[in-house]
Order: C-alpha cells, then structure tokens, then sequence
C-alpha cells in the first residue's frame, strides 16, 4: 500500500511539473532517483511526515521505533501554540533489539494506552518508522484495534524514513489526515466565510500576524492545516468555504483532494511582503465572493490593505536610507524562494541570487521574474564557493538557515535565520517591518566593523617579522 500511495503522490496532477512530462516520465514519478547513502540527513518521509503534523498541539505524537528516531529536525522548529503544549512532549516505543527481532506491535499498543490513560487526548498519531516498517509492524492494524477499544481516534502516519524525502513525508502526512481525520467531525457553526489556510506551520508565531488580518475582514479561519490547529478543527476543515495555499509543494495534493471531495477551492498566496500579502488578502476575498459571500468584502478588503500599506510603509521609511542598494543572497527554498525576493527588493535591496531548492516549477519562474538579469537562481551553493562569495564582498548579508550560518561567519559576513529556527516573525504587515528591522540590526551592527579591521598588531597587512632575539 505505501508504494502504491508514493507513486500516486509521485504522479501528482495538481504539480505543475508532472503535467509538463510524457507518459513514460509519469510511470517513473518523482522518486525515480535513487537515494545516496546519508541523503537522510537532510530530512526523510519521517521527518517531514511529524513536522507537517505535530503543530496539531492538543494530539500526542507517538513514534514507534528506536529512541533515536524521535530526535529529529522537528525539535529545532519554533512552531508556537496559543494554548496547549502536548504536542512538545516527546512520546516514543523506544524499541530494543529484543522488540526488533520478536516484534513491537504489543509494546505499541502499551504504549498507546499508557499515554491515552494518563493525558487522555482528542486523538494519538503514531508515526511508523524504517525500523518498524522493516520488520513488519502492522501500525495500521494495532491503530484501529487500539481506537476501537479506547474510543478515541489513533491514526497512523505510514511514512517511514526510507520511503523519500521530507517533501514527500509532508505529502503522506497529508494523505493521513485525508484518510483518517478530515470530515470526520461535523461543526455546528459552519459559516460562508470560513475558509483553511494549508502549509502554515505558525513558526514563531506568524499565523498570528495574519488572523487578524482575516478577522477584521470577517474572514474565521475553520482550520489552520497545521500551525497552532485542534484536532477537531482539522477533523472539520471539510465545511471550509476556500482555502489559502500557502507551501504548495508539500500541500498541493492536500488542496487538490479537498476541492475534489468537498468543493473547496483554493488560492496559491504568500505573506511574505506587503504587496504580496495584499494581493493574497483580495484573492481570498474574491474566491469568497465568488461562493457567494458578501459583496462587500471587496470594498472592506481594499479599505484594509490601502490602511495597513500606508501605516507599514509609514514604518520602513525609517529604514529605506540604511538599507537601499544592499546586497543579500538568499539561501532557502519553497515559496520563500520568491516571495522573500518579492519583500526585500520592495525596500529597495538588491537580490543578487535565490535558491530554489524545493520549489515548484511555479515557485522558479516567480524568482526569476522578479530577480530579474541581475540576480540568479541556483539550486545549492557548494560551501566553498559561498564562502568565497561572501569573502569577496559580493553579497553585504546572506539569508538562509543555521546550517550555512557558520560560512557567513567565517566569512566576516552578517547573516539572518530565515527558516524554521528563527524566533521571529515576518509574517504579513507587521511581520515585513519586523524583517526590514532584524536586517538593519544585523547589518548595521558595530561588531562587523570590529571584526573586519586588522589586527593591531599587524596594523599594515604585513606578516610580523620575528624579534632579533628569537
């Protein structure tokens, strides 16, 4: 069954690159290339199954397999919630090599009850991992055994590590919640303004600078799939109105499923940047009016933007003089690929080139636009050559995650988080002030000058000689 589901993801028709390829390229998907040893490293369907579901705060998150398996990538991501805390704790099977070879479908089930009796959540998601799948654990089956005999919804979360990438672990923990959770509660208050928002993960808190947004329109958010979310919010995302697409390339399958089984239509947006935002904010209204929402949300909504641009530009008019003709080179991926480009080059800085590591074929040509001929695009920059061009003064700051914050710092060079670890947000109106702000205090801080003049006692540039008495 995990195969048949990959390759049907593999084959996704919503993607724009599946839709471009012959009928002998489909056959092959996407997980045509073999994996190298180590590709794990930089996340596997595992990882980016829990990470697509654990903002899910009032669930546990139980992982069967070793220990190991339950420190991942998801422990560094700063996705915040405004109530519960469940989801941070860390539950696992801890399997031995007694479990490995006599199974561990009983220390399973023990372990589903055990958290069951003593938190009692809405639903437990079990995540299966390489091990697991390796020596044959039915997850699926002791999942609906131990849902029937404790009477609450234990799902499970077929992705174990082997089966690709994080990107395709996002796309399975989607089809999870297909499969087990959405519709399968009904709300008593369903509205013709409620709308999902897919692929917001509420890092650092940036879901919130966008709910307001949306609640002053009299837009409610049914549910957030999966940043700062209920369970039963998702289990009733089915009586959404539209949704907002916000990270297409793990959620499209989810968007393109839900518009086929419950008529929900989305829009592809970001909220990164003031006029993107703005633009996401009107295509969600329009998507509403068109289902026969109220026509006024169109006046209500420019009436918003026109307020929220005018007092945000009102804001980085302080920072455009500091900031103007700066070069960033910018080292992510996803929708940030563009729409990070898109905030930046509105203060007047220069991109001189993105990565588009993990982005969709839609993702790529929106960077290239809007960089432009001056700027690049690049799948990965190989740790040497960043470090020379960040030595050589070709870019002033580099944005990018913590892995490659270290090559900027060897360099001399300022560099901002820009991904999963940070702890801010940059999010909507409020959240571009606050990115213009972190990168006027990183690039303008004193240290840089500090750091990059020679040493006193090498004042000229020249080697010290040695002293006559040595």
């Amino acid at each position: 069954m995990l195969k048949r589901k990959v390759q049907e993801l593999m084959n996704e028709p919503g993607c724009a690159t599946n839709r471009a390829k012959s009928t002998a390229e489909k056959k092959k998907g996407c997980g045509a290339k073999r994996l190298l040893p180590g590709a794990a490293a930089g996340g596997c369907a595992y990882d980016g199954a829990k990470i697509a579901l654990q903002p899910i705060t009032d669930a546990v998150h139980l992982v069967h397999g070793p220990l190991a398996c339950e420190g991942n990538s998801w422990d560094s991501r700063n996705a915040a919630s405004s109530g519960c805390t469940l989801y941070r704790r860390g539950f696992t099977t801890d399997l031995s090599e007694l479990d490995i070879i006599h199974g561990g479908e009983r220390k399973l089930y023990q372990a589903i009850r055990a958290a069951a009796e003593r938190f009692w959540p809405p639903a437990i998601f079990v995540y299966q991992t390489c091990v697991t799948a390796l020596i044959g654990d039915d997850v699926e089956a002791v999942c609906r055994e131990a849902s029937k005999r404790l009477g609450l919804p234990v799902i499970p979360v077929v992705a174990p590590g082997f089966a690709g990438s994080k990107n395709l672990g996002n796309r399975l923990g989607g089809e999870a919640l297909l499969d087990h959770v959405i519709g399968t509660v009904e709300p008593g208050d369903a509205g013709p303004h409620d709308i999902n928002i897919l692929g917001e993960y509420n890092l650092a808190g940036e879901l919130w600078q966008i709910r307001p947004l949306l609640d002053r329109l009299g837009i409610r958010v049914r549910a957030c799939i999966t940043g700062d979310s209920r369970y039963v919010e998702v289990a009733s995302a089915h009586r959404a109105r539209a949704a907002i697409m916000l990270c297409s390339q793990a959620m499209v399958t989810l968007a393109r499923k839900m518009r086929e089984r419950w008529d929900i239509p989305y829009v592809e947006g970001s909220f990164y940047g003031i006029q993107d935002t703005s633009d996401t904010l009107r295509g969600i209204v329009r998507l509403l009016v068109d289902r026969g929402g109220d026509p006024d949300l169109l006046t209500r909504a420019d009436a918003l933007v026109a307020e929220e641009e005018r007092r945000a530009w009102a804001r980085l008019d302080n920072f455009a003089p500091r900031l103007a003709g700066r070069k960033v080179l910018l080292y992510t991926g996803g929708v940030k690929s563009w729409s990070v480009v898109s905030a930046l080059k509105e203060i007047g800085m220069e991109v001189i080139g993105t990565s588009v590591r993990k982005s969709t074929p839609e993702d790529k040509e929106r960077a290239k636009a809007l960089l432009g001929e001056e700027g690049s695009t690049f799948d990965a920059i190989p740790n040497a050559e960043m470090y020379r061009m960040l030595k050589a003064g070709e870019a002033d700051i580099l944005l990018s995650g913590g892995r490659t914050q270290f090559v900027a710092l060897k360099s001399r060079t300022p560099w901002l988080d820009i991904n999963q670890e940070r702890h801010h947000a940059y999010a909507g109106y409020d959240g571009m002030v606050e990115l213009v702000r972190q990168i006027d205090l990183t690039l303008n801080n004193p240290v840089w000058a500090a750091v990059r003049r020679p040493d006193p006692w090498d004042a000229d540039g020249r080697p010290l000689e040695a002293p006559s008495w040595l």
